[in-house]
């Protein structure tokens, strides 16, 4: 495969792997976690983002529009979305950007050309590339042929997975990856789904056999108040990671934070779960403590 829907890409990131780097989001998930900080990532097509503070009421957009789906009224332009069809004309028009999309297609050498502009800041920093998302392995004969081809640079190349995919793709992946960074949620399958939409024995299995492989994986973990930060869940974690063959893994610990609402209003959704939270400092430091326990060096993220 040639081409890739991405949402993203980021230059100088200095969160998502080491050194200075690239990270590209690949667009869909098979999660639909209800905290994703980025919630134009889960569906795999691409999607109109309207930002109402940037819009002036110019009617641009509702005069281009061949038809006839935008409306404005005293909350701003309102989209009828079984009338659009994403042409792209109001994007076009709007003189502020109120009106995006988010998702388009990347081809590998346009990809690849992009990457090695960045190369010196790469070599300087110790850093590379990361893929991430929505889920990077749900695009996979796109993932390793730039893979294969930021290796052949000698680039530095990390992969941002929630694990949710067939194994054999997981390793296939992993013989051209240098770096994991794996996402755990929960360690209770029914809970698991309720907030991400998906079971996770797949994905505990495959982080077991990643382990097993020898490859360097960063596992991290968001903590939301009320999901995944009482005591049981926490002793649970730990006890999975310290029981991981290898050596003993660094943990990144990701407080959540609200700042997906606005993108749910872009996006023109209703956000169900504004009553999600950070945990308090107290939670964080016993959460911290009780990796410290089991050998797991434990830091915290902004």
């Amino acid at each position: 495969m040639r081409t890739g829907l991405i949402f993203d890409i980021q230059r100088y990131a200095i969160h998502d792997g080491p050194g200075i780097r690239m990270t590209i989001f690949f667009k869909g998930c098979p999660l639909s976690c209800a905290w994703c900080h980025n919630p134009e990532s889960q569906s795999p097509r691409v999607q109109k983002m309207y930002s109402a503070n940037k819009c002036i009421g110019s009617q641009d957009c509702v005069r281009a529009c061949p038809n006839e789906a935008l409306t404005l009224t005293p909350h701003g332009i309102v989209t009828d979305m079984e009338a659009c069809q994403l042409c792209g004309e109001c994007v076009r028009v709007c003189p502020t950007k109120a009106m995006e999309f988010s998702g388009h297609e990347e081809t590998l050498e346009g990809l690849m050309q992009q990457i090695e502009r960045e190369i010196v800041f790469f070599d300087q920093s110790g850093g590379g590339v990361t893929f991430s998302g929505g889920e990077p392995l749900m695009h996979y004969q796109f993932l390793i042929p730039l893979l294969k081809a930021c290796g052949e640079k000698g680039i530095h190349r990390a992969v941002d997975t929630s694990g949710f995919t067939k194994t054999k793709v997981l390793l296939e992946v992993a013989r051209h990856t240098d770096l994991f960074l794996f996402d755990l949620k929960l360690m209770d399958p029914v809970r698991h789904k309720a907030w991400t939409g998906v079971r996770n024995e797949k994905i505990l299995h495959n982080l077991k056999v990643l382990a097993e492989t020898g490859v360097p994986i960063q596992i991290r973990i968001p903590l939301i108040k009320g999901v995944n930060c009482d005591e049981e869940n926490i002793r649970e974690t730990a006890g999975f990671i310290a029981g991981l063959p290898g050596e003993k893994r660094v943990v990144s610990l990701l407080p959540y934070h609200d700042l997906a609402i606005k993108k749910h209003e872009r996006l023109g959704q209703t956000y169900r779960f504004g009553q999600l939270e950070r945990p308090s400092e107290n939670e964080l430091r016993q959460i911290e403590k009780v990796f410290e326990e089991n050998g797991i060096r434990a830091v915290l993220r902004a």
